[in-house]
């Protein structure tokens, strides 16, 4: 327990001053009574018959106010308190066959658009950045509880070129290193990742980092997205994978042109199971928008310093409240 006011603690001085003040007078009280009073005001003067029934009112009094008075420093104690918190990079695929109309009116308006309420329905205490990734990955709104911000910058992503999930994985990564003062990842190759030997690093429970990867067609471009998943395991950041289209691949015409897409869900799972998150398929906009519900960021119990003033001087006044009543009720008075 700590104190914001500790000068007040001094007001304990007077707990002993009292005590003896107390004592002082039970011993007035029955000097007066075995020199003025007959046989039976001795005993009502100087507390006979009743026995330490009557110091229990003086002690409950005495009690209450040592912790009024340890109310006054305004007490602080460490409390667990349950919290959603966290940090979830939404991380856009802008190449360009987003732009393919199997979804309405395409396929990264529906994103953005589920992507959206997404947002729109996040505590205040949850931080959401945007990350769009095509031959490169860029960071385009860093992680905050601005909500009109997070939703302008989703709705300013347009379709480019390839696809290179990896830069969209590290491009995630340095954005929550930004926000988390961890050092950001320079010059990304995937050689000084290690090898994936003897499982993947474990992810805590309570771990409230968080990348959703939004893609519809296979990694084209180096570096191999797997060794970024690695690099998100060891910082401890789940990658939830969500991919439109079919595994099977299907033609779709983008500006004019009769392109052949399909999605590398082998790949996608792998990334998601590397870094303990989820894999998701979506076929069509329905089934997007519930992959984008079930994502939500974690109930964890963070500690922190929370002033009890309050649960103090609530205990003081109760505990007075009872000695006055018990005083009433035995002696007719208050001590």
């Amino acid at each position: 327990m700590s104190f914001i006011w500790t000068s007040m603690l001094w007001s304990l001085m007077l707990i002993p001053l009292l005590v003896l003040l107390y004592l002082r007078m039970q011993r007035r009280r029955a000097q007066i009574a075995l020199r003025y009073g007959s046989l039976g005001l001795v005993q009502q003067a100087s507390g006979r018959g009743v026995g330490v029934r009557r110091h229990i009112p003086a002690i409950l009094f005495l009690v209450g106010l040592t912790v009024l008075f340890v109310a006054l420093a305004r007490p602080q104690m460490v409390i667990g308190l349950p919290k959603v918190e966290g940090i979830v990079i939404l991380a856009f695929d802008v190449s360009g066959s987003m732009a393919a109309e199997d979804f309405e009116p395409n396929r990264l308006e529906a994103a953005k658009a589920v992507a959206i309420d997404f947002v729109s329905r996040q505590p205040s205490t949850v931080k959401v950045g945007v990350v769009a990734f095509s031959e490169s990955g860029l960071s385009v709104q860093i992680p905050s509880a601005d909500q009109t911000a997070i939703i302008d910058a989703i709705e300013r992503l347009k379709p480019q070129r390839g696809t290179s999930l990896a830069n969209g994985i590290v491009a995630s990564l340095n954005t929550i290193a930004n926000l988390t003062g961890e050092e950001p990842i320079v010059g990304f190759e995937g050689a000084d990742v290690p090898p994936l030997l003897n499982g993947t690093p474990e992810i805590s429970a309570d771990q409230s980092s968080a990348i959703v990867l939004f893609t519809d067609g296979e990694n084209n471009m180096n570096p191999d997205p797997v060794e970024a998943a690695l690099l998100a395991a060891e910082r401890g950041v789940r990658i939830h994978t969500i991919a439109v289209g079919s595994p099977e691949g299907t033609q779709l015409t983008v500006n004019g042109f009769t392109v052949f897409t399909q999605v590398d869900e082998a790949a996608l799972q792998q990334i998601s199971e590397i870094t303990q998150g989820i894999y998701y398929n979506a076929q069509d906009e329905d089934d997007l928008r519930e992959v984008y519900e079930s994502i939500e960021p974690r109930l964890k119990v963070q500690e922190e310093a929370q002033e009890v003033t309050a649960v103090f001087a609530g205990v003081s006044i109760l505990i007075l409240l009872i000695g006055g009543l018990l005083s009433l009720l035995w002696f007719s008075r208050v001590p």
